[in-house]
């Protein structure tokens, strides 16, 4: 029984043999998507950053964090989201909350 982190590439030989193949961007987002809602229950509404990095990747996302109505006064953080080169969550934070409605201050 083969391990799932020892995948090997195409021809099953070479420098990659024995790792898993890079994710693309969309297999990175969807990980991350599902990842993040199963440990905080916020379900993510867009990603405004999305990056490679030297450890993996490194997104930020917003969510809703109390829904209100109407919609324009719910209460949104920005989530900053970091993710190992096999796509699995190695960390998040919140980096800021602001109104739906609000426009960026910066």
């Amino acid at each position: 029984m083969t391990d799932e982190a020892e995948i090997p590439d195409e021809t099953g030989t070479g420098p990659e043999a024995g790792t898993r193949p890079d994710l693309t961007a969309a297999q990175v987002l969807r990980a991350a998507r599902e990842q993040f809602a199963e440990l905080t229950g916020l379900q993510p509404e867009g990603v405004s950053r999305f990056e490679r990095t030297e450890d993996g990747w490194t997104l930020e996302a917003e969510a809703v964090e109390v829904a209100r109505i109407p919609e324009t006064m719910s209460v949104m953080a920005l989530y900053e989201l970091t993710l190992g080169p096999d796509g699995l969550l190695t960390g998040y934070r919140r980096v800021r909350r602001y109104e739906r409605g609000r426009s960026d201050a910066r």
